[in-house]
């Protein structure tokens, strides 16, 4: 039986993709924060993945029971809406604490189990990682930008042991994220005390970003096909907004009018 390990698998698509694998038979390693109930072939654990500590008593739980991973698929994750130069410092090392240092922390400790099978490895990135991001998004989008840089950089040195790293970008997915995305934008809007923040018209740009999604399901059909593929790319996106693409065409002193005009309206 291949085992996988997921994190972020107690919600969302990483929940989707646990369920998803262990109904195609693998031994599924669902981690999270948050406390799960069991189901065949899916082993969940509680893991907070700021915490090494967390981490490294989820190795030896699951090196009891398997000497190999299979694969390493990377959704554990926070999103946060916020002005950079009004953000709590709390709040801003937190989400790299999340997005960034927990990937790291989950590689190296569970790199061992990865080594034996040359196993992949498989980042959620976002559709916002190689884009401009608009206003309010950047903290999200540095996070996603910088974890793309570290998994080609760990794809580099883990190529020469064999084991392969992937990175899926997503765009709008059907899951409490999107729900999520409008609270943040309600309570930055009322907290801010620098911009003229009209909650209904950032909404618009949102809503358009966000108006055309998919299932979840769709993403762990494309890890599957990733990590069935010999030779996998690097990089995967799907449901990529068009209108997005379309701004970053733009040069970016035009990229910023049209985005002011809007807002200013």
């Amino acid at each position: 039986m291949k085992s996988i390990l997921i994190t972020g698998a107690g919600n969302g698509m990483g929940k989707k993709t646990a369920q998803y694998f262990a109904s195609k038979g693998y031994r599924v390693f669902a981690l999270d924060i948050v406390k799960q109930e069991k189901f065949q072939n899916i082993y969940p654990i509680e893991v907070d993945v700021t915490n090494l500590g967390s981490i490294e008593k989820a190795y030896e739980e699951i090196s009891s029971i398997t000497d190999s991973l299979d694969a390493i698929i990377h959704f554990a994750g926070i999103y946060k809406m916020d002005s950079l130069v009004e953000i709590e410092e709390k709040d801003f090392i937190k989400i790299f604490d999340i997005n960034v240092f927990g990937v790291y922390r989950i590689n190296k400790v569970f790199l061992p189990l990865l080594i034996k099978s040359k196993g992949r490895i498989v980042i959620i990135s976002s559709e916002l990682a190689p884009l401009n991001p608009l206003p309010f998004t950047g903290l999200y989008a540095i996070t996603k930008s910088t974890i793309e840089k570290y998994a080609f950089s760990l794809y580099m040195e883990l190529n020469l042991l064999g084991i392969k790293v992937s990175v899926v970008r997503p765009g709008a997915v059907k899951t409490d994220m999107i729900s999520e995305s409008t609270k943040a934008l309600d309570i930055m809007c009322e907290k801010t005390k620098l911009y003229s923040c009209n909650a209904d018209k950032f909404k618009k740009i949102v809503n358009s970003v966000e108006a055309k999604t998919i299932e979840p399901n769709k993403i762990a059909k494309l890890v599957e096909k990733i990590l069935l593929k010999k030779h996998p790319k690097f990089t995967y996106t799907i449901n990529a907004n068009k209108y997005l693409k379309l701004l970053n065409l733009l040069p970016k002193n035009m990229q910023l009018s049209v985005i002011k005009k809007i807002l200013d309206k």
